[in-house]
Parts: C-alpha cells; sequence; structure tokens
C-alpha cells in the first residue's frame, strides 16, 4: 500500500478519529510505499493540526529510518510525469503530491492507499480510510441495493 499524508497523520497522532483503523491496517500489510513528497506534506500537515514540532520531527525521522517502508525520492522524470497527469486531469483539484503518488503506485503496481483522501478513489484507486459518515453512507447504499434485489 502507499501511506499517503492523512494515513501517516492518523498513525501519529492518537487524537486522530482513524488512528486505531490505520495502526490496525499498517500492522496487517507488508508492503509500504511512500514518497518524499508526502513525507513533505506530512510535517506542513501536522504543524497546521498543530501536533508538537519535535513530535512531527522525530516521527518523520522514524519514517526515513524504518526498513520496512519504501520511500520513493522524487527525481525529474516522475516529478514531470505528475504534472502530465495533472494536465489530463483538469476536472480534477489534485495537488502535485497527489499525482505524484498516483504515477509511482501504477509503476508498482500498487492498488491501496492509507489516506482520507477522496482523490484516491476517484483516481481508481481503493482508498484504506474512510470517514464514520462515509462509511456509514456506503453501507446504507449497499443495503438499500440488496433489498431491491
Amino acid at each position: 500500500m502507499l501511506i499517503d499524508t492523512s494515513g501517516f497523520f492518523a498513525l501519529n497522532s492518537e487524537k486522530d478519529k482513524q488512528h486505531e483503523k490505520a495502526k490496525e491496517i499498517y500492522l496487517k500489510c507488508w508492503l509500504r510505499v511512500t514518497t518524499n513528497y508526502v513525507l513533505d506534506e506530512y510535517v506542513a500537515l501536522a504543524s497546521a493540526r498543530k501536533l508538537p514540532r519535535r513530535e512531527t520531527i522525530n516521527f518523520s525521522q522514524e519514517i526515513l529510518s524504518d526498513a520496512t517502508i519504501e520511500i520513493v525520492w522524487v527525481g525529474e522524470e516522475l516529478h514531470r510525469q505528475a504534472i502530465e497527469l495533472l494536465q489530463q486531469r483538469p476536472d480534477k483539484n489534485y495537488s502535485l503530491c497527489d499525482a505524484v503518488s498516483f504515477v509511482a503506485m501504477r509503476e508498482r503496481g500498487i492498488t491501496q492507499s492509507l489516506t482520507t483522501d477522496k482523490h484516491f478513489d476517484q483516481e481508481g484507486f481503493i482508498r484504506l480510510l474512510k470517514q464514520t459518515t462515509e462509511a456509514h453512507a456506503e453501507a446504507n447504499i449497499a443495503l438499500a441495493s440488496a433489498s431491491d434485489n
């Protein structure tokens, strides 16, 4: 799975609603990939959400040192491919970080992401962390469809 910014935030913040679920998924998954753009975005998100700076930096250092996480270091070619993807999706509000993740996932045959970001769904990937209200809505739709049969 690719670990996105919101996935890392959920893993590191015990106050996050998805913390326990993120930990459970993380521990069960043996393939863990992220990008240096995600790591950059994580530091910004943690700061914006008022996580203690030292905790954020320590967590970031742990990720860099974790041999079970492959970090894709974005070079010029991957960056250009991500820009091309953004040009092909003018109707979407993807960030460059998202586009880099999508290209990296396709290159590696990864279909799942530890994220709450709906853009992964829009691009055809499986988002492993859905907000509680979304999960309830999907369950209600599934129940309604089942009762129609």
